[in-house]
């Protein structure tokens, strides 16, 4: 036999190895579809990323660093100090202090601000918050207000 009749042999369909060959082929030919990423946080609507990841990711590093929140919720309101309507996260720790990250818009790229509060006191400074950055993630709001608290020497001494 020669070697193109040897070649022809493998296509033909009396031939196992022929065959083999061709369901390989055609499993080749299946498109195979990657499932769906789920999508991340920061692209989740406004209240669902606050509600369903900021809240309880900020009460957890809380809890790691040995404060206690008593309260942290989504509020819709005016903004400490300016008055303006936005909506906050409002926080009362153990010790009495409050703070609130208030946002100018439902909208994480929004603008943002935090005001601080001494236990049994008001909010007394008003201060713009993440104002550099390009991209807000929910490790960069966390690792800020953490960041702004231990400024304040509320996590701790420094």
């Amino acid at each position: 036999m020669s070697e193109t009749e040897k070649y022809n042999d493998l296509d033909s369909p009396s031939n196992e190895t022929g065959k083999n060959q061709s369901k390989v082929q055609d499993d080749t030919n299946v498109e195979i579809k990657p499932k769906p990423k789920p999508p991340k946080p920061e692209e989740k609507p406004f209240k669902e990323f606050v509600l369903e990841n900021l809240i309880p990711e900020l009460s957890n590093e809380l809890n790691n660093k040995g404060i206690k929140p008593l309260s942290i919720e989504l509020i819709n309101g005016s903004m400490p100090v300016a008055g303006y309507p936005c909506s906050m996260i409002a926080v009362e720790l153990s010790s009495g202090r409050k703070f609130w990250l208030a946002f100018s818009k439902d909208d994480i790229t929004s603008t943002k601000t935090i005001a601080l509060a001494e236990s049994g006191s008001q909010p007394y400074t008003l201060e713009s918050f993440l104002i550099d950055e390009k991209k807000t993630t929910l490790a960069l709001l966390i690792s800020r207000t953490l960041q702004r608290l231990n400024g304040q020497k509320w996590l701790g001494p420094n």
